[in-house]
């Protein structure tokens, strides 16, 4: 392999496609970046058995082939050259060297043969996507993915897509975030579990383009946007029947300033700290919220207007819980549903249904 191509691009590719090799593995193949030089493209590979991302550049192919180099290095070498063109050449021993102006390297690659063989997608469900709002929908739920293993299938967020409609729901067994738009798709009904790291990296590039294509098999999913492509196993499991957590009925409905109420569970939230944990007291009373907090550090109080309508609720919370819902809310005013003291809260916006937040209280010490 012999090519010449721009040193910042190939470092450009090089570095998201790295994200997705393995750091610690006893197979060194996936610890590097599969390189191959056809036709005038250098075409780069990253995988770690569950999620991988391809990519090419254009490149004056001198010589085709095709090598494995250590990402790492590759990576932190690429960054570092002086000049905006890099020479790359590899033998038949694998080893390549690396050219930029007046530097050189010579560093030992592995076999093009022992890197694993990438899933293909082929006859499954093609689902266009503008890039915005899948953005949106993916940033507005996340957050309640699980982050423990327990169950692996609510490590991911799941889709439904049907009659034009496309819905993501994530749950931790804490909270539950739901988001949903309108889509041009026509085809038959289906539903499947990305990992939330797949979905990570499609975050990280969906600003490079206007839509996101989704073609999804049975096993797989391939992600196209723009010049890459993320390719990922698909989560197995039986996910939540989120709709039947939902509550059914409302005794309290209050309207807040979205930043307002997040300002003020920032402040009263001050005195609690990993090592000194405490539930953020929160009274919906006519009007008005009163958020306070008492730690073995002191106490802190606050209150802030609101719009109530329906009985008065004492309630606590996990702090952050509740911050991390009213944060995924990207409209001014938030619509609260409460059914007493033990019930989850749902925060929805005031108008439409596109999304919906929920939250689990805390029992509070002076409730029997």
């Amino acid at each position: 392999m012999k090519i010449i191509c721009n040193t910042e691009l190939l470092s450009e590719a090089c570095q998201n496609v790295q994200r997705v090799v393995s750091t610690k593995t006893s197979i060194p193949a996936i610890e590097g970046i599969y390189m191959k030089a056809l036709g005038n493209k250098l075409m780069l590979t990253g995988y770690d058995l569950e999620v991988g991302i391809d990519t090419s550049i254009d490149a004056k192919i001198e010589k085709e082939g095709a090598i494995i180099l250590n990402a790492r290095i590759l990576c932190d070498i690429l960054r570092k050259l002086p000049s905006e063109i890099v020479h790359i050449e590899a033998d038949e021993r694998q080893l390549c060297i690396i050219r930029s102006g007046d530097v050189k390297y010579k560093i030992v690659g592995i076999a093009a043969e022992e890197y694993p063989e990438t899933p293909t997608v082929t006859g499954g469900y093609p689902i266009i996507v503008e890039s915005e709002i899948l953005r949106e929908m993916i940033r507005q739920t996340n957050f309640a993915v699980s982050k423990n293993d327990a169950k692996i299938v609510h490590t991911g967020i799941k889709f439904e897509i049907k009659n034009g409609e496309i819905k993501l729901i994530a749950v931790d067994g804490f909270r539950l975030a739901i988001r949903k738009e309108n889509i041009k798709y026509t085809g038959e009904e289906i539903s499947f579990i990305v990992p939330a790291k797949t979905l990570n990296e499609v975050l990280k590039l969906v600003d490079n383009t206007d839509v996101v294509s989704m073609n999804i098999a049975k096993r797989h999913i391939l992600f196209e946007i723009e010049n890459y492509k993320i390719i990922s196993r698909l989560l197995d499991g039986e996910f939540l029947d989120y709709n039947s957590a939902i509550p059914k009925s409302l005794t309290t409905e209050v309207k807040v300033n979205t930043k307002l109420f997040m300002d003020s569970i920032e402040r009263t939230s001050l005195l609690i700290t990993d090592r000194v944990k405490s539930p953020l007291r929160c009274v919906f009373d006519e009007n008005i919220i009163r958020i306070s907090t008492i730690t073995s550090l002191g106490t802190a109080t606050d209150r802030i207007p609101c719009q109530t309508e329906g009985n008065r609720v004492e309630i606590g919370f996990n702090n952050i819980f509740l911050l991390d819902a009213l944060k995924a809310c990207n409209i001014e005013n938030v619509k609260i549903n409460l059914n007493g003291s033990l019930s989850p809260i749902t925060i929805v916006p005031p108008e439409g249904d596109n999304f919906l937040f929920l939250v689990l209280p805390v029992r509070l010490k002076n409730e029997n």
